[in-house]
């Protein structure tokens, strides 16, 4: 987009020119702009126009005022022809051209300089033309200012973005201007623009880059204003960018490492498993971004009490960035540091601008060695002194982890035992064996229980046993059930003795064997190999044991409970430190050892040989109570070294030795550890390598004695020693003690160190550090240990309230609820609920644990048992579960529920579902609302009750998907159901819900929720209309429904199918035979009616309604669509006839149908054709399955006749005639009809056996029963006849008379007659001969036009029901031409019903479109009847009547020609000429063929022009044939006319006597009027009976009376209407102004069934009858118009007003009926046209001026009226 500051307006110079000066804030400058852009582009550019090249415009850009300033314009013509143009000069002044004429020669080129001369700084335009011969084009001109211009594109889409991230893009501004140009951008959010100002120079171009930062997800588009003009003013001119951007929520999901691609969500749970410490476990999972945008994230572990130690759980990526639909991989390392612990952490998956936050946590468990040794007891046995004993002890390490493990003893010769490895590592699930030495020095007993240390591992313990024997001396040998002895006396030390003597003296201790001590009730329950009895603390034996107290089952270092202390137990020799150990320069050190017992003990310390310590004495006695110092001395041997030491002393009873040999204690064992280094001063020390694991020692926040071990680790190959330095912080001393606080490390070698504390609360929080000092110099190690007891610490989530929605009564809400332990150490937590609250609410889990920082989801119920609000106040305890039942805290939950009342109901009360095809099933959905505030859950349970059936047995058809649920409140639930009808019923479900308690059990009685109805059905058909062509098209509808059966049809395909008939519910090929089996009984007969041989097939076109609300599938099988195709092998039997002759008519296709199966939609109609050829004479019967899919199944049994063209035959629809029911007793029996149908080519003459009839009165005592009016006659081929009979019952039963029906040269037919007699029928009750008894189910109106029909009637019978005799009834018919292009033409068919139904007009034509109105006029005779007319209308078209009247024209025009002409040539060329025949030829006689023999399958036979003997096979023709088929080629007949498509109305009417009418029918009494003058007497008279029927009323005289009459009333109406004077009394005395004026009828306003007016014409027949036809509307004059019965019109005469008329005079009632009865029929007329409007409104009425017009005289009327009289005679007398 090109964006201007343009300069000052433009200079006008004349009217025509407008120079291009824009305005600035035109809102279409954009567009302009860019134009001009455009144009700059082309100037500098050439085009062609009509052979020319040049620029299509010259600009000036450099221009000053007061100049002149020249352009050159440079023509070239390359085009072959010489060119010559003229120039018009521009309009202005300011552009200035030579005038003159140019004349190019092809390929040549002319300059032409133009000038211009400028006076005001604006811009110019103005254009050139030139013209040649072959047209004119134009130079634009254009003189432009330097103004300030942008070039920036329309629109800006930036890239797709994430919500509360950003995206940018870029685009360029240009400065297309000459000028120095400043901009500004403005733009708001989310959008933003970089630089927002700047500078350009001319053509310089600058990148804006432009960042989106939404903030919902929205589409964003906003204008980007950009200011621009000189610098330091202020912008005049603007530009505008479109930023378009759009925004989506990020969205991420987690995956576990198996499903990366699968989208399928990881659990919200990381589970590490248990892991080693120290060891590291790495889990991995992936961020997957399913959203369209790239998604910012951050990983973090959720805010919570951090572990002092830091979190075990890391991962590798805190944050990034996910590509849409791309993934990144996360590792989570889980490194624990705490033995036995379990460590749980959250991290939270925060994606920036995302609608949720995704925790996922992270659990593991650190597991520690598991080491045992393989017995707890070595025994050494009895050992010479000086000798040594070796046994073996295993040591397992049954747990994953690597073990490290050391021994509590030195195995340097310090002391009497040793344990090879005393240190070392055991790998996961091994074992090693160990080396215990015993080498004793002094014949006494040796007893020593020695630890083992186990990293993060409390100590075992290994007692060490042996005895000494010397040649002077040999103690009692020591044995382990001596120190089981031992054990069990140590836990009963507080009742009993110490000393043997006082043990001796209990009456409840007793010796075994060996002299041990052994309880009395304790002696049956000793085993000797236990080590241990009771549980014990190992950290703190082993605590106690590195202080100088030993026992071996000291607890306490209360001195109640020590044998023997030695102090101190660490020595530190030339280590210069402050410490509570005795440390000294010199070389010798004391060390006291105290006897707390009551004997005189015997110490004896173990010397070992090279070893830089000693101790003097070695050995002496300590009396009870006292102490004793020795004196240990450091002597190294050696120089520049580090030197260390555990020294041992056995304390044993003196007396022990003296005692009986049952009686022995075994001896204690104190340790004194020593160090020393002998560097030399000034010599420097070793410099340590050494490695502290764990470099933190965190201790459980309680303040319980508790213990942690520390790996020191001599990572050198020199040793090392160590000890704790207090000499930084003198009062960790008393607070952290650590075991061994000195001591001498091996290289390679490491040292397990315990430490032992009470955490305290005053204790610093980050912790205190312990020093190391390494090898006596100032290498020191430092050890960060936390000690502090912290509070134990549980959130309540929402603030520690719940609330819970309202809640129906009786029933119950969960809601989830989150604790969180925020503390370090493991808790029990426990719910408590006071009791009147707990049926209230309730809590699961109510009891369970929580790790450091675990969360747990507690799910609350709360039923209330009321309306109302309830505030409850559960409370949750909990404690460490390191101490149970102590520092229990408290913390109580705020739980808020309301108890409300609930109902559902359904959005429709009654829902009706409609029609379901019985068998299948329907989906249907109710609604439920639950309008109440709490959520209902209810079942469901369902009634069905059948509405149109008995209440019997019927499965559930209605089936809930669910019938349990909840719906919350204000909500709607879809209850889907199906139905399944299984009969054809109205169904009736009620839907009852029923409220559910908390237990889920039913709280309330049941409550009608809806209705569901539904009607199950099965497809249904109908046939409404009939239609006959070919051979059966002269046979009316009624004549063809009964053919047909169509009623019973109907009826069987309305009704509900048998099981039988659904065996197959679609149609299947099941059968293996040619006669399929049939599964239904109704069986219904399709008679095609008889036709002659080799006529027109048999055409029933039969329309087909769908009913019902469902599609109907139906199909007709014939019997080949119902057999299973076999190979041929298959095929066995021979046929039987009936077999034979089905496979003829199937092979020959002498039945069809069109189509043969389709679908029809509800509502639906379509035309079936079922057509019969009459190729084969005789009769036809072929088995048809009419098959309604999932509906009925009928078999029809199609029967045809083709007879012979030479034989007599009446074809009788059916053999059973059933009169009408007459009353017995009757005068005038009712006379009735029965037809007779001629279907052969011949006539055929037929007689009544009248013997029969007279038997029959014989029979009822000489009465006429049964009478026939016409018992013999004629009947024309093709054609109808109608039998009138007279049943006249004597007794009220049902009579059957079978009376035959002779035909001459022809077969004889019974036919069975019945008829009942009544009583006396009651008021009304005659049954009315109509529509709804002929024909039950016919449609009385056709809806769908059959094919080929383009006439339509607007009814198709008419039912006058029941009248009078001797009466008139008048029905109005339309025939509507249905077709847009064709002209047709009726003829109403009258002859044979002329004398009682009259229709009028009787012919005419119709344009396309057009409809015409018809008056049916009914007279009915003297006598009582059943009438059952048939009245044909004839249809042809004109364009078909148009090429007959042409080919007629032309075949008369070559008949007159041959007849006129002939013409002598040769004898060959004569005989071609074409010979006319006025009528078809009678066909030579055929050849009848060799008999037919016996056959299997009859092949085809193809009916054409050269062998039309059918029923025979074709053979060889002879030579009289073959010159008889060449003459009827060469012949041209006569042009036939076109068949006419009929049309039949049925008309039916029963006529009763005039005096059983009034009393039967007095309603209907006064709706006819009796007319008999009108109508002819015909009484009945039976043939062979001499009974005299009652004569009717004479008749009335007809003559020229009733014409005068009619014509001198006629005259007086038109007269009086004419006067001015009536017409002014009319509208003074109405009430009411007249709606109508009188107006001048055109002949083209008439019908368009009356011809032009013309002259009188004298009717040719006495007894037509004149109709007036009284036609008036507003602003028309009234003018009357006599049309007679033909159609035609008299003229229009002018009556002169009379003043005396006379009004005495009485019209006669005909008279007055055919007034009203013309003007009813011409309002029909204008309502169909639409000239009659009802509601239009009333309009003034305009008087016309008085009359001027010539009248004639009196005189002249009558003469005009003598000569009428005069013709009206003559024509009666003809």
């Amino acid at each position: 987009m090109l964006a201007e500051s343009l300069g000052p307006g433009p200079l006008a110079s004349g009217a025509k020119w407008k120079p291009s000066g824009k305005n600035i804030k035109d809102p279409g400058i954009h567009q302009r702009q860019r134009g001009g852009k455009y144009r700059r582009q082309a100037s500098s550019q050439r085009s062609c126009l009509l052979g020319l090249e040049l620029k299509p415009e010259l600009v000036w850009e450099d221009w000053d005022l007061g100049g002149e300033f020249t352009e050159t314009l440079v023509l070239k013509n390359i085009h072959s022809k010489l060119q010559k143009l003229h120039i018009r000069p521009p309009l202005s002044k300011f552009f200035t051209l030579i005038p003159q004429i140019i004349v190019l020669s092809p390929g040549t080129s002319f300059s032409m300089p133009i000038s211009f001369r400028p006076l005001q700084r604006c811009e110019y335009e103005d254009s050139i033309e030139f013209q040649t011969k072959d047209g004119s084009f134009q130079v634009c001109l254009r003189a432009t200012i330097p103004c300030h211009a942008l070039e920036v594109p329309d629109s800006v889409l930036l890239p797709l973005c994430a919500v509360q991230n950003s995206s940018h893009s870029t685009f360029l501004l240009k400065n297309v201007s000459k000028l120095q140009t400043c901009f500004q951008w403005e733009c708001a959010a989310p959008f933003q623009l970089s630089p927002e100002q700047g500078l350009l120079k001319p053509g310089q171009e600058c990148h804006i880059t432009v960042l989106f930062q939404p903030q919902e997800a929205l589409v964003y588009q906003q204008q980007a204003n950009c200011k621009f003009g000189e610098e330091g003013d202020k912008a005049e001119s603007c530009c505008t960018v479109l930023l378009q951007g759009l925004a989506k929520y990020p969205c991420l999901q987690l995956r576990n490492s198996g499903t990366k691609d699968e989208k399928k969500q990881c659990g919200k749970e990381l589970h590490f498993g248990s892991v080693a410490v120290g060891q590291s476990l790495q889990k991995h999972f992936y961020i997957f971004n399913p959203s369209p945008v790239t998604a910012s994230f951050s990983l973090s572990q959720l805010s919570s009490g951090a572990p002092l130690l830091g979190s075990e759980f890391s991962c590798d990526v805190p944050r990034g960035k996910v590509a849409p639909g791309g993934s990144l991989q996360a590792t989570v390392t889980y490194t624990p540091a705490v033995v036995d612990s379990v460590s749980v952490e959250y991290l939270s998956l925060k994606c920036r601008g995302a609608l949720n936050e995704t925790l996922i946590k992270l659990t593991g468990n650190c597991v520690g060695p598991n080491v045992s040794l393989s017995s707890s007891v070595v025994d050494f046995g009895c050992v010479e002194e000086g000798g040594a004993v070796v046994q073996t002890v295993e040591l397992v390490n049954s747990s994953p982890v690597e073990a490290l493990y050391q021994w509590v003893l030195d195995c340097s010769g310090n002391s009497v035992f040793s344990i090879q490895p005393a240190s070392g590592t055991l790998c996961p699930h091994s074992h090693t064996t160990l080396k215990a030495v015993y080498r004793p020095t002094q014949p006494i007993a040796h007893h020593r229980r020695v630890a083992c240390l186990i990293l993060h591992r409390d100590p075992m313990f290994l007692d060490l046993i042996g005895t000494c024997h010397s040649e002077l001396q040999q103690p009692a040998i020591l044995k382990p059930e001596h120190l089981v002895l031992y054990k069990l006396h140590w836990y009963r030390r507080q009742d009993l003795a110490d000393t043997p003597s006082d043990i001796q003296q209990d009456n409840n201790v007793h010796l075994d064997q060996q002299g041990a001590l052994c309880p009395v009730e304790e002696q049956s329950h000793q085993r000797p190999d236990s080590a241990g009895v009771v549980c014990r603390n190992p950290m703190e034996e082993y605590y106690q044991s590195c202080l100088g107290c030993m026992d071996p089952l000291s607890s306490s270092s209360s001195l109640s409970s020590l044998h023997v202390s030695v102090m101190p137990s660490e020595l530190l020799f030339n280590h210069k430190i402050s410490s509570i150990l005795s440390t000294s320069s010199t070389s010798s050190q004391p060390v006291s050892i105290t006897n707390h017992t009551r004997e005189k003990l015997s110490l004896v310390w173990t010397a070992a040989q090279d070893s830089p310590f000693t101790v003097s004495p070695p050995l002496c006695e300590l009396a009870p109570l006292k102490s004793t110092s020795f004196r240990v001395t450091y002597d190294p041997k050696q120089l520049n070294t580090l030197h260390g030491a555990q020294l041992e002393c056995f304390a044993f009873y003196k007396d022990n030795q003296d005692l009986e040999e049952r009686v022995l204690f075994p001896p204690w064992c104190v340790t004194v550890r020593v160090i020393g280094h002998s560097f030399q001063p000034g010599k420097e020390h070793f410099i340590p390598s050494c490695s502290l694991k764990p470099p933190r020692v965190v201790f459980p926040a309680l303040s319980v004695l508790s213990h942690q071990t520390v790996l020191l680790q001599n990572c050198g190959d020199l040793p090392l020693t160590f000890c704790l330095d207090h000499s930084l912080n003198p009062a960790l001393a008393e607070s952290v003690f650590v075991v061994p606080s000195c001591g001498l490390i091996q290289p390679g070698s490491h040292q397990i160190l315990m430490l032992r504390t009470t955490p305290t609360e005053d204790s610093p929080k980050q912790g205190f550090s312990l020093h190391l000092r390494l090898n006596a110099a100032k290498h020191t190690k430092e050890l960060a240990v936390v000690s502090v007891v912290e509070h134990i610490c549980m959130s309540l989530e929402g603030d520690n309230s719940l609330y819970f929605q309202p809640t129906a009564v009786g029933s119950r809400t969960q809601r989830s609820h989150h604790i969180r332990n925020l503390s370090r150490l493991p808790l029990r937590f426990q719910w408590s609920i006071p009791e009147s609250e707990q049926e209230l609410i309730s809590v699961e889990p109510d009891a369970g644990e929580l790790h450091p920082n675990e969360s747990s989801v507690q799910i609350w119920s709360f039923s209330p048992l009321a309306e109302k609000t309830y505030t409850l106040k559960p409370t949750l305890t909990f404690w460490p579960i390191q101490t149970p039942g102590c520092n229990k805290s408290h913390l109580t939950l705020n739980v808020v529920g309301m108890g409300a009342k609930g109902s559902i109901e359904a959005e429709k009360a009654v829902l009706d579902v409609g029609e379901t095809l019985v068998g299948s099933y329907r989906s249907i959905q109710v609604p439920l609302v639950n309008n109440s505030p709490c959520p209902v859950s209810f079942c469901l349970s369902v009634q069905q009750i059948l509405l149109d059936e008995e209440l019997t047995y019927d499965p559930k058809t209605l089936q809930l998907d669910c019938d349990r649920g909840t719906i919350a409140s204000h909500a709607t639930m879809l209850l889907r159901s199906t139905v399944r009808p299984h009969r054809r019923a109205q169904y009736l479900w009620t839907i009852s819900y029923q409220m559910l308690n908390a237990s889920g059990f039913v709280s309330s009685p049941p409550q009608t929720v809806c209705e569901v109805r539904a009607k199950g059905v099965f497809p249904t058909l109908q046939v409404i209309d009939v239609w006959g062509g070919g051979s059966v098209g002269s046979l009316s509808k009624v004549h063809l429904w009964k053919l047909f059966s169509l009623d019973s049809l109907n009826e069987h395909m309305l009704s509900n199918p048998s099981p039988a008939e659904l065996t197959y519910r679609t149609p299947t090929r099941h059968s293996l035979s040619s006669s399929p089996s049939v599964f239904t009984k109704v069986l219904l007969d399709f008679n095609f009616s008889a036709a002659p041989l080799t006529s027109e097939p048999s055409t029933f076109v039969l329309m087909f309604h769908n009913p019902g609300s469902i599609p109907v599938d139906w199909a007709f099988l014939f019997p080949e669509d119902q057999q299973i195709e076999l190979e041929y092998w298959a095929e066995t039997g021979e046929f039987s006839s009936a077999e034979l002759h089905r496979m003829k008519v199937q092979d020959n296709h002498l039945f069809s149908i069109s189509p043969r199966s389709g679908t029809l939609l509800p509502g639906q109609q379509r035309t079936i054709h079922f057509t019969y050829s009459h190729n084969f004479a005789g009769t036809d019967r072929f088995p048809v399955v009419f098959k309604l899919s999932y509906g009925r199944e009928i078999l029809l049994n199609f029967q045809g006749v083709t007879v012979e063209r030479d034989r007599p035959y009446l074809h009788f629809a059916s053999k059973r005639h059933v009169f009408t029911s007459v009353t017995i007793g009757n005068c005038s029996p009712l006379r009735q009809m029965y037809e007779l149908n001629n279907g052969g080519a011949v006539p055929v003459r037929y007689e009544v056996d009248m013997a029969v009839l007279s038997q029959l009165q014989v029979d009822n005592f000489n009465h006429p029963l049964l009478c026939c009016l016409n018992p013999e006659g004629v009947v024309l081929p093709g054609k109808t006849a109608i039998l009138e009979w007279i049943f006249s019952p004597l007794e009220a039963k049902v009579y059957h008379m079978d009376i035959p029906i002779h035909i001459q040269d022809g077969d004889s037919t019974l036919v069975r007659f019945e008829g009942c007699g009544l009583n006396s029928p009651t008021l009304g009750s005659t049954t009315p001969f109509g529509c709804s008894h002929t024909k039950a189910s016919e449609a009385c109106v056709q809806r769908l036009p059959f094919p080929g029909q383009v006439l339509f009637l607007s009814e198709d019978s008419v039912c006058l029901g029941d009248i009078p005799v001797c009466s008139r009834s008048s029905r109005i018919l339309f025939l509507t031409n249905v077709s847009h292009t064709d002209t047709v033409h009726y003829t109403w068919d009258q002859q044979s019903n002329q004398q009682v139904v009259q229709i009028h007009p009787d012919q005419g034509s119709l344009c396309p479109g057009e409809s015409a109105l018809c008056a049916l006029t009914f007279t009915s005779t003297d006598y009582p009847t059943a009438y059952q007319l048939d009245i044909v209308c004839q249809v042809i078209q004109e364009a078909a009547l148009t090429r007959y009247h042409d080919a007629l024209q032309r075949w008369k025009e070559e008949k007159a020609r041959q007849q006129d002409e002939f013409t002598i040539t040769d004898k060959d060329l004569t005989q071609s000429q074409e010979v006319l025949i006025d009528k078809e030829p009678v066909a030579a006689p055929v050849r009848k063929g060799p008999p037919l023999r016996k056959y299997k399958t009859l092949p085809p036979i193809c009916a054409s022009a050269n062998c039309e003997a059918v029923g025979t096979i074709c053979t060889k023709l002879t030579r009289a044939e073959r010159r008889a088929q060449r003459e009827t080629a060469k012949a041209w007949r006569c042009p036939e006319p076109p068949q006419p498509a009929l049309l039949h109305l049925w008309v039916t009417a029963h006529s009763h006597c005039i005096l059983e009418y009034p009393p039967h029918f007095p309603n209907q009494s006064n709706e006819h009027y009796r007319c008999p003058s009108s109508v002819k007497p015909q009484q009945p008279e039976a043939s062979s009976s001499s009974t005299s029927l009652p004569a009717g009323l004479p008749p009335p005289t007809h003559g020229p009376d009733r014409d005068i009459t009619m014509h001198v009333l006629t005259s007086l109406l038109s007269g009086i209407l004419d006067d001015p004077a009536f017409t002014q009394s009319l509208i003074t005395l109405a009430s009411k102004p007249i709606t109508y004026q009188l107006r001048k009828t055109s002949p083209s306003s008439l019908p368009s069934f009356l011809p032009p007016p013309s002259c009188p014409t004298i009717p040719s027949h006495p007894t037509h009858q004149r109709q007036v036809l009284l036609s008036g509307t507003v602003g028309q004059k009234e003018q009357h118009n006599t049309v007679d019965s033909e159609g035609t019109a008299g003229c229009w005469r002018n009556r002169r007003p009379t003043q005396n008329t006379p009004h005495t005079e009485h019209v006669p009632a005909d008279m007055s009926e055919d007034v009203l009865l013309n003007t009813l029929q011409n309002l029909m007329i204008e309502a169909v046209r639409g000239e009659l409007v009802l509601t239009a409104h009333p309009r003034t009425v305009i008087l016309p001026p008085f009359s001027t017009r010539s009248r004639r005289t009196s005189k002249a009327m009558a003469e005009e009226e003598e000569v009428d009289l005069r013709n009206r005679k003559e024509s009666a007398g003809t």
